[in-house]
C-alpha cells in the first residue's frame, strides 16, 4: 500500500476530519480513505457543453441552417490583396523570417 503525505493542511480541515472519524469510531487514516473514496466513486453527472440541445433553444433551428451558411461562405468571391495594391502575406512572413 501506498502513503499519502499531506502539507499545509489547514488547522479547521483536520478537526473537522477528527470530529468525522471520532463519530464513525475510525482513525483519522480510515476516515481519510473513506473520504477520498466517497468523492472519488460519486456518481458524476453527465456533462453539459456550453451549447447543446439542453442548454439553447435555438440549437436544433442553427444546426439546421448550418449547411445554407456554409454554402453561402463558399459563394463569396475570394480577394487577392494585390488586386487593391496590398502586399501579399506570405512575402511579408518571409520578409519577416529574413530579419
Amino acid at each position: 500500500m501506498a502513503t499519502l503525505t499531506l502539507e499545509n493542511l489547514p488547522d479547521d480541515l483536520i478537526t473537522e476530519i477528527q470530529q468525522l472519524a471520532k463519530q464513525n469510531n475510525q482513525t483519522i487514516n480510515e476516515q481519510v480513505i473513506n473520504l477520498l473514496k466517497q468523492v472519488l466513486h460519486k456518481s458524476q453527472p453527465p456533462l453539459k457543453f456550453l451549447i447543446s440541445p439542453e442548454t439553447d433553444p435555438t440549437w436544433e433551428e442553427r444546426r439546421k441552417a448550418t449547411p445554407q451558411i456554409l454554402a453561402d461562405i463558399d459563394k463569396r468571391p475570394c480577394l487577392n490583396p494585390a488586386d487593391f495594391g496590398l502586399p501579399d502575406s506570405t512575402e511579408l512572413l518571409r520578409e519577416d523570417r529574413e530579419r
